[in-house]
């Protein structure tokens, strides 16, 4: 029985994140050495006053994400396959072993701290639900400025797609998509316009500084944001990484992959279930579950009942 471990990205954030995540001694000595890193004790970069700083936002995610996968594999619950979506991409790196904790956390800081200082006001990003690409593409073409550019960003399914750009653009392309029937078209709780090519120059820095990070070949497959690839080479893995921030995260072709792979069981890690969903509705076939919802216990009766089914 395989299963896949799922990583939220931003967005997915909420206020005390961390202070939330399950009790449990493998999570408490995760956040004691995200602190040592740090330098800074991690349970102050969750309030809601922290997470109006990206970097925040990122590192937060990232540690939460890394925090509980360790804890299920301490209750063996073993993931087959990883996937990340955005900045969850390098909790799933570290969950396959590719990379450090320690060395995740720098570089999502790095991540952060560049995003945010390259755009540190007036743009953003926003969700379209109901319609498709290359219907979505078309309003996008047609009223595209380079005062207030907006690109495609995160292709999330079929019918709920990411945009990125000035709030003044993606302002306009809401309202555009909801007079074409988008039942859902507004801003995400996220500052900065991610996976799109104003972020090149991001990109560029973090891959420079990813020369100084050794990687390693993972344990497991990695799927990449943006080519839906699974990946099992390290350099491969690290290239991801870094240009995922100016390119869009193909997320739907992502777990198609998985699935592919022979997933039968995604698992998401905190906050919330936005993955989750996602997986359910791309595979109603498949059992799909957050930690955020269930609790950890829950997600391991789970996961050994379904091993225990597979095995008769």
């Amino acid at each position: 029985m395989s299963i896949a471990f799922l990583f939220p990205g931003q967005g997915s954030q909420q206020p005390n994140m961390l202070h939330h995540l399950p009790q449990h001694p493998v999570i408490e000595k995760t956040l004691h050495e995200a602190s040592k890193v740090l330098k800074d004790d991690i349970l102050r970069w969750d309030s809601a006053k922290a997470l109006q700083s990206t970097v925040a936002v990122q590192v937060a995610l990232l540690v939460a994400g890394v925090a509980v996968a360790r804890a299920l594999q301490a209750e063996g619950v073993r993931p087959n396959m990883v996937a990340g979506h955005s900045v969850g991409a390098f909790g799933a790196a570290v969950t396959a072993n590719a990379l450090t904790f320690r060395d995740a956390i720098s570089l999502v800081k790095l991540r952060g701290e560049l995003m945010e200082s390259a755009y540190p006001h007036g743009y953003g990003m926003g969700v379209v639900v109901g319609i498709e690409e290359r219907q979505l593409a078309r309003l996008i073409a047609n009223h595209f400025t380079n005062e207030n550019p907006v690109y495609i960003a995160n292709l999330n399914s079929p019918k709920q797609i990411t945009i990125s750009g000035s709030i003044r653009g993606i302002e306009k392309i809401l309202a555009l998509a909801r007079e074409e029937g988008a039942s859902k078209a507004e801003f995400l709780n996220v500052r900065v316009p991610s996976h799109c090519v104003l972020m090149k120059s991001v990109s560029s820095q973090l891959r420079n500084a990813m020369e100084m990070i050794p990687f390693q070949p993972p344990q497991i497959p990695y799927a990449a944001n943006r080519t839906a690839r699974p990946l099992r080479d390290p350099e491969a893995i690290k290239e991801d990484l870094a240009l995922s921030v100016s390119h869009p995260v193909r997320w739907h072709e992502a777990i198609c992959v998985l699935f592919e792979l022979g997933a039968q069981l995604f698992i998401e890690m905190p906050p919330k279930n936005v993955l989750t969903n996602l997986a359910q509705q791309a595979f109603p076939c498949r059992r799909s579950i957050s930690v955020a919802d269930s609790g950890i216990r829950t997600v391991c009766v789970v996961a050994q009942r379904m091993k225990e089914n597979s095995n008769c």
